[in-house]
């Protein structure tokens, strides 16, 4: 019975790193699909779209699954994270790369881990693992060459540094509010009310975003359709399947290197080529992810063996701590 535990809790941890990188991938090409439909749209008809197919594609899926829907104070805390993560901070990101390229924006927003690791690390009782700060401080200083790479970059201006550190505040106490919803709400119940609340709050660009779209090209709705379907619907999903599955502050941590995903994706894709200094600072980013996840790798192996009489009662127990954290 000890052994089968360890295998769901391999097989878990395994889950949640796939779930992490499809989030990493997605949210990365949200900054540059962003920059590209921004020249088209206006922040808020696009934040309206997007979240409007999000709930769309979450909904399907939410019937299909059957879970029962929030209550209490669990239904608050999911309509909070809704209406800061999925409607404000996709306003002011949407308004922010209309003043600065993918890469930079992208940068400025994660800030939002180390606020999301210092909080959580006192409020959640994560505390400061030495890789996690080692893993931090390196990234960031990826983070910091990244910055100083843009700086020469045309279209930077005050402004969108600004909304991107705003969207970094909203992006960290979303996070927060939702590492406490997910103790008792599972992912894909959680994500599909969010994302409602956040169309609801976004309602007010509707008209605009009716208006806007009828004379938008081709490319720019279907852009909007990616944006929905991609890193909103699916994004947020596999986000909130891993943060229930980890501590708030590691797992932002991995976020760090989106900069450098984005940096590269924006060079592809929008021909915003980085500079030396962008690169290198990517290379840092990454690094820093990996120094961050050490732990996590270990933390398999590092469960005691159960010999003896013991053996089966705490065989049971084990599985049933697993068991509970497998439910998605």
């Amino acid at each position: 019975m000890h052994c089968r535990c360890q295998c769901q809790a391999v097989s878990s941890n395994r889950t949640a790193a796939v779930a992490v990188v499809t989030t990493l991938l997605l949210w990365a090409s949200a900054f540059v699909e962003i920059r590209s439909v921004g020249a088209v749209l206006a922040p808020g008809a696009m934040v309206f779209v997007r979240l409007l197919v999000g709930a769309i594609v979450l909904g399907l899926v939410a019937l299909r699954y059957r879970r029962p829907l929030p209550r209490g104070r669990a239904l608050r805390l999911v309509l909070g994270y809704g209406v800061l993560w999925f409607a404000g901070y996709g306003f002011t990101l949407n308004w922010a790369e209309q003043h600065l390229d993918a890469g930079t924006a992208a940068m400025l927003v994660n800030i939002a881990p180390i606020l999301v690791a210092v909080v959580a690390g006192v409020a959640f009782g994560d505390g400061f693992p030495r890789p996690v700060v080692a893993g931090m401080l390196v990234a960031f200083g990826g983070v910091v060459l990244i910055a100083a790479g843009s700086d020469s970059h045309a279209g930077v201006d005050s402004l969108g540094v600004l909304l991107a550190l705003l969207a970094a505040v909203l992006y960290a106490a979303a996070v927060l509010l939702q590492k406490v919803a997910l103790r008792t709400v599972d992912a894909v119940t959680a994500t599909w009310v969010a994302c409602v609340a956040g169309l609801a709050a976004s309602m007010p660009f509707a008209g605009q975003a009716v208006g806007e779209l009828s004379g938008a090209p081709a490319s720019a709705v279907l852009g909007l359709v990616y944006l929905g379907v991609g890193p909103s619907a699916i994004a947020f999903t596999t986000w909130a399947y891993a943060l229930a599955r980890s501590d708030a502050g590691r797992l932002a941590a991995t976020t760090l290197c989106l900069p450098a995903i984005a940096v590269l994706m924006s060079w592809a894709a929008l021909d915003e080529v980085p500079t030396a200094l962008g690169l290198a600072g990517g290379a840092l980013c990454v690094a820093g992810v990996a120094i961050s996840r050490r732990r996590s790798r270990a933390l398999p192996t590092a469960t005691p063996p159960v010999h003896g009489p013991a053996a089966p009662s705490g065989g049971v127990q084990g599985c049933d701590s697993c068991s509970a954290r497998a439910v998605p």
